[in-house]
């Protein structure tokens, strides 16, 4: 029971359609199998309570709130009901990001409206939910933020402009915050996930291409070093469940990769 009686917020907590756990779903349920009470909010409300659904029929806490990134007052909603119900948050887990669906482009081609539209869920959404989060950490003078970047932040050959510049921004942010921060025992820290079996990764493309998704999945395995296979959803929550845990009580400010050593090759 690595998260006994913490009270966590999880940001994305929901998935897309499609095969296999997503990120915000796999970290509910292993939070909540650890001991955690978690409040599972996403812009689609239904997908929210599929996660709480899962991880009540596993016998854990967890209630499903609509929250949209967009918005800060429904950023400072989140804190506000975690408090209602539990009085306390320990961990605040974002895991919001979009990139095409946002109309994301490469730097000859972005516009002013796609940019601004990846900016405010990817990187905004982030600020305006620790800006909320924070108060309440300080004054119970602990605390750990997760943020869910992506090695695309680091990698010199990502095409999409919005996608990279954002996800590179949450980066700065939290190691920004972490210093700022430690006196108050609060830990912040980042997870760069790579290419991941998930629906979001793979279904969506394979959707929005209109190909196989075996076919966009053999593409992306072959890409990756470790196995040549995908990591999946479960890799990256297990990550987060270390860095919310007690494990990593003198670990903040760092920016961990989850993606079977892609970034190795020279940041590609």
């Amino acid at each position: 029971m690595r998260m006994n009686d913490k009270v966590v917020i999880l940001i994305g907590a929901g998935q897309s359609p499609g095969e296999g756990v997503g990120n915000g779903r796999a970290a509910a349920l292993l939070y909540a199998r650890e001991g955690a009470r978690v409040l599972a909010v996403d812009s689609r409300l239904e997908s929210a309570q599929e996660t709480a659904d899962a991880v009540m029929a596993e016998g854990g806490q967890c209630v499903a709130l609509q929250g949209d990134v967009r918005r800060e007052a429904d950023m400072a909603a989140c804190v506000a009901e975690a408090m209602r119900r539990w009085s306390k948050v320990d961990v605040l887990h974002y895991n919001v990001g979009v990139s095409l669906a946002g109309g994301d482009a490469k730097p000859t081609e972005i516009t002013e409206d796609a940019f601004d539209a990846v900016n405010a869920i990817n990187l905004r959404g982030y600020v305006m939910a620790v800006k909320h989060v924070l108060p309440v950490m300080r004054a119970q003078e602990s605390g750990s933020i997760i943020a869910i970047s992506s090695v695309a932040a680091i990698s010199s050959t990502y095409p999409y402009v919005a996608y990279k510049t954002t996800k590179a921004g949450m980066i700065a942010f939290t190691e920004q915050i972490a210093r700022q921060n430690a006196e108050f025992g609060i830990r912040a820290n980042v997870i760069l996930p790579g290419l991941m079996d998930t629906p979001m990764a793979v279904d969506t493309r394979a959707r929005e291409w209109n190909r196989p998704r075996s076919e966009i999945a053999a593409m992306r395995d072959a890409k990756v070093p470790l196995r040549r296979r995908m990591g999946t959803g479960w890799d990256t929550a297990y990550a987060c469940l270390f860095l919310a845990s007690e494990e990593a009580k003198f670990i903040t400010g760092v920016s961990l990769p989850v993606d079977g050593g892609g970034s190795l090759r020279g940041g590609d």
